[in-house]
């Protein structure tokens, strides 16, 4: 499967990020992944916005530090509601995949509520044998090979994953579908099942509730707008996305992203590593 290279250097920074089409094997499980190695002239400190997917890191260089805390090989970082932040020393480089919740439930094999709120590292949620991983990922002398180790463990553990998620899929589909302007009334209404099921269902297949979950997925799809030419009002902007209206759309921003709309837009055209939104690649 061919494996896109690219390169370059921007405000004294020197990177490189690899990226192969999701095998049909894992489609609906991966939603993108990537290889990549970063050079600073200098410490760096850079806050993640919030996504609606699990984001599962193979370190091949020294661990970065994640909110704090660092997991020697890596770590998975959980679908949470603001920024989270990174840092490192002047240098990183891993393989990250970003997992669907379904496919991170099937993939861990553990309740996604026992991960919520923690920094976890790899050999935590990996089966045993392959929690050397990293290591071997390392030790790959291209980014095909690491690729290929990466694919094989993850149908691995989906080979073995025996637990039925056809229900919350369906939930998930449907927020994705209306970019997250559904209320937990309208999901709870469609799957027949009480508020307090459909949000412990929730929490153990995606880790958060479904209010929160779909707020990631509005304003996910907002950042995904601002990425593209013609940005458009912030007051159309806010009824395009499902918000009440501009003051919402502020509100969230803050929220999710811990500074303002202009600022966002700010970030989002500094930013260097971006995952191809298309798994096609």
């Amino acid at each position: 499967m061919g494996t896109r290279v690219v390169s370059g250097e921007s405000a004294g920074a020197r990177w490189e990020m690899a990226q192969r089409p999701i095998p049909a094997a894992l489609r609906g499980v991966v939603r993108s992944w990537c290889g990549y190695v970063e050079r600073t002239t200098g410490p760096s400190v850079r806050d993640e916005l919030p996504i609606p997917e699990l984001v599962l890191i193979f370190e091949l260089g020294p661990p970065i530090r994640v909110a704090g805390v660092t997991n020697q090989g890596g770590f998975v970082g959980m679908v949470e509601p603001a920024p989270t932040r990174c840092e490192h020393d002047g240098y990183q480089a891993g393989v990250q995949v970003n997992l669907t919740p379904i496919g991170a439930r099937r993939i861990f094999a553990m309740p996604l509520s026992e991960l919520a709120g923690r920094i976890v590292g790899v050999g935590d949620v990996l089966a045993r044998s392959d929690r050397t991983l990293s290591q071997r990922l390392g030790e790959a002398s291209t980014w095909d090979a690491r690729f290929d180790l990466v694919e094989q463990a993850l149908l691995a553990r989906l080979d073995a994953s025996r637990i039925d998620l056809r229900t919350t899929a369906w939930a998930l589909d449907r927020i994705h579908a209306r970019q997250g302007a559904l209320s937990i009334a309208e999901l709870s209404g469609a799957l027949g099942y009480s508020h307090k099921h459909v949000i412990t269902l929730f929490r153990d297949h995606v880790g958060i509730a479904p209010k929160a979950y779909a707020a990631i997925v509005r304003f996910d799809a907002l950042v995904r707008h601002l990425r593209s030419p013609g940005r458009g009002s912030w007051s159309a902007l806010a009824h395009r996305f499902g918000f009440s209206d501009q003051a919402h759309l502020a509100r969230e921003v803050r929220r999710h992203a811990g500074m303002t709309a202009t600022a966002l837009c700010a970030r989002i055209a500094s930013d260097r590593f971006v995952l191809d939104p298309d798994p096609e690649g």
